[in-house]
């Protein structure tokens, strides 16, 4: 029997080699630009591939506390080359102190963020180096929920907004403006991003060109990214970082499901042992239809069938899909590309169960990391 048999579902496969294939680009990048790449850990989290990972990359970006201590205890651990960028749109007191022992980097979202922690983080860590989001209020990012330099966006400082009294404290400014773009969105970017504020670049360390650059995906124009990196550092004399999330989990594995049952009204409507809302959430807030193995779009091919989450939400669908073969409970489902922003969005509603974490070795083994139960549910509530 084929080992995949033998784990229950619902489970992410993340395959190894597909996750060395998209360091290898992202490293190539780095070598031939001389950029430093880190990992957003809100992409991508699965930190038992870390030891993989960080033979690559240069360290991680995480968005608040618990990211920066997970970054610190399985990525950066003991390691004086490897780093941690701290960033969130507004600092907790009662976290800060903390941030600024475990943090290599320190981004703040506003002047007065930085006005109010800066000091203090420095006393804690005097090595830590700050900096300053900003926004350049320019972005074709394809959906406003994932836009943040759209109309009246939280994240980050624009123009209007500036104090340029914050340059006595910061080594950097960063910008995140990109959601799954191509290096030409981040040209104009940059356009827009020079124009407001090359004005203040003149000592700063470091820029960071933030996360959304869809590096990995077939048909990105790697050498022009290369090129954009290079000319920017000739031309200010600073050090480049990328932050990709979902560049680094990009095609790297699969979400398997079984199918439950199969109930008809008007049309064939298969329940499987996972949910859109629960473990896929993306698919309903992007949206986009996941694509499932051996299949085709509804109609396509001769049996359609829609496929549903096992939770109360009617709107748990993750699409139509047709087979060459009628389906049967028992079935299962395999649903590509399901690694990025998945299991780090996952929720228990319903008190469904998390998918298990399973790694896809090189050699072809397969190692189920982490299954999850009952305590899991329980232990979220009181």
């Amino acid at each position: 029997m084929n080992r995949l048999e033998t784990i229950a579902t619902p489970y992410y496969m993340c395959e190894e080699s597909l996750l060395k294939r998209n360091l290898e680009i992202l490293d190539y990048i780095q070598k031939q630009s001389g950029a430093k790449i880190i990992l957003a850990l809100k992409g991508f989290a699965m930190w038992s591939t870390f030891d993989l990972v960080k033979k690559y990359l240069k360290g991680c970006t995480a968005s608040g506390l618990h990211e920066a201590l997970l970054a610190r205890e399985e990525f950066a651990k003991d390691s004086k080359i490897l780093e941690v960028h701290t960033y969130s749109p507004a600092y907790k007191d009662e976290d800060i102190d903390e941030i600024a022992r475990i943090s290599d980097h320190i981004v703040f979202n506003s002047p007065a963020q930085l006005f109010r922690y800066c000091d203090r983080v420095k006393e804690i860590n005097p090595t830590v180096s700050l900096s300053l989001r900003i926004n350049p209020e320019q972005s074709s990012s394809p959906k406003d929920i994932y836009n943040p330099c759209g109309l009246y966006s939280r994240l980050g400082t624009t123009l209007e907004n500036f104090d340029e009294s914050v340059l006595e404290h910061i080594d950097g400014l960063n910008f995140h403006a990109l959601c799954e773009q191509d290096a030409d969105a981040l040209e104009d970017v940059l356009v827009a991003f020079e124009e407001k504020f090359s004005k203040y670049f003149k000592n700063l360390k470091y820029i960071n060109f933030g996360g959304g650059h869809h590096i990995t995906k077939k048909g990105y124009d790697i050498e022009k990214l290369i090129a954009i990196i290079k000319e920017f550092k000739a031309k200010y004399g600073v050090t480049i970082y990328l932050e990709p999330g979902e560049a680094v989990g990009w095609e790297t594995g699969v979400l398997v499901s079984t199918v439950l049952d199969i109930v008809h009204n008007r049309m064939d409507i298969a329940i499987l042992d996972t949910s859109a809302e629960a473990h896929m959430p993306d698919t309903l807030a992007m949206p986009y239809r996941a694509m499932v193995r051996e299949s085709g779009e509804a109609g396509e091919k001769k049996y359609t069938y829609r496929f549903g989450g096992n939770t109360c939400l009617a709107g748990d669908i993750m699409g139509d899909y047709s087979f060459d073969k009628p389906l049967e409970v028992g079935d299962k489902v395999i649903f590509e590309d399901q690694i990025h922003y998945t299991f780090v969005k996952n929720t228990t509603f319903n008190g469904i169960k998390l998918p298990s974490l399973v790694i896809k070795r090189e050699d072809g083994a397969l190692d189920l990391i982490k299954e999850f139960g009952y305590q899991n549910y329980r232990n979220r509530l009181s």
